[in-house]
């Protein structure tokens, strides 16, 4: 098969399917605490489904998965982010253990899946299996700050691994054309959150009003917005670098792995201010929605701009001027909580 007609199989799409519960997860510990603090939890928490999608999509692009023993490894990673998925919204209360465990088992079987054609002791996946998934575990067994310390290091070294091994992987090649279509499916995924987010207070209510059709159609329109920016300006643009960079790790690295990070937790921020948004179409935003909403929005406009410039060298001023447009109309969106002062509420909207 030609390198740039690899496509995503169909086991991969159905792996993919465990990863709409994942985002739904995640989502719902994000609603619950709108706070810098809870946030940082939220993407704390992200990053090790995340990255272990990430190391499937890679080990999927260079090699042939299409058979039985590759088929059954990417289920037992699903099953695993499954498990994950399942301990999300008590992942810093009492299902720890078990979103460690979940974790370290989808890192070990990834590796296991990487040693059956690369004979590599050191690299990425072996410091998930051996390092990262161990941390996670025991991290599960503490409690409170030590709990998210010991996890947000574990994340800092699963994402400091691409940089600190990219002289060794300088010299891979990876199809062009499969990365860039698994990495927009993702984002499709996020983006379909963002519709259920839409719907689902709108479908609960005993009566739909003009107040809360004309929310759903505002939130809608934003949500088309955000996959026009992406769809129709980045997707090809990234096929495009990544087939034509003689340096095509750096732009895996930094416009996939990375920047996409940003895209995921911009539109899950989004999603979630949405939601309360539409909840109550006749209030004004509390000031953790308003954050949410403004500032997922802001997010995804900004890594825009970024990609575009580690891509081709080029500023996206368009986008990176709605970003800043849509920061500076944050204080102007919001009502102050009465319950936790300026900062705002988790519950209110």
């Amino acid at each position: 098969m030609a390198e740039d007609e690899k496509r995503v199989t169909w086991a991969e799409l159905f792996f993919d399917l465990v990863f709409v519960f994942a985002i739904t997860q995640v989502s719902a510990l994000l609603h619950e605490d709108h706070s810098w603090a809870g946030v940082g939890r939220a993407l704390i928490a992200f990053v090790p489904p995340y990255w272990a999608w990430v190391g499937m999509s890679l080990h999927a692009n260079r090699q042939d998965v299409d058979n039985p023993v590759d088929r059954i490894g990417i289920f037992a990673v699903g099953l695993s982010a499954l498990f994950m998925g399942l301990a999300l919204p008590l992942a810093y209360d009492g299902r720890g253990v078990l979103y460690g465990a979940s974790y370290w088992a989808a890192r070990v079987v990834l590796h296991l899946l990487v040693l059956r054609w690369q004979d590599v002791r050191f690299s990425a996946f072996a410091v998930g299996a051996c390092l990262t998934g161990p941390m996670l575990l025991a991290g599960g067994f503490l409690d409170g700050p030590a709990r998210t310390a010991l996890w947000g290091s574990a994340a800092l070294i699963d994402l400091s691994m691409p940089f600190l091994l990219r002289h060794r992987l300088s010299r891979v090649r990876f199809h062009a054309g499969h990365l860039p279509e698994r990495f927009g499916l993702f984002l499709i995924i996020a983006l379909g959150e963002s519709i259920v987010a839409i719907g689902a207070p709108a479908s609960a209510a005993a009566h739909l009003d003009a107040a809360e059709l004309t929310a759903v159609a505002a939130a809608f329109a934003l949500a088309a917005g955000l996959w026009w920016v992406y769809f129709a300006f980045a997707a090809s643009a990234i096929q495009h670098a990544l087939a034509t960079s003689d340096r095509q790790v750096d732009t895996i690295r930094e416009v996939l792995s990375y920047a996409h990070l940003g895209f995921l937790g911009g539109v899950i921020a989004v999603a979630v201010g949405m939601h309360d948004a539409v909840a109550h179409p006749a209030a004004r935003l509390g000031t953790g929605v308003a954050g949410l909403l403004f500032g997922g929005c802001a997010l995804f406009l900004a890594v825009f701009g970024y990609t575009r410039w580690r891509m081709f060298r080029l500023w996206s001023t368009t986008r990176l001027a709605a970003s800043a447009v849509v920061l500076a109309l944050l204080p102007h969106s919001r009502r102050d909580c009465p319950r936790w002062g300026r900062w705002g509420c988790s519950r209110c909207s």
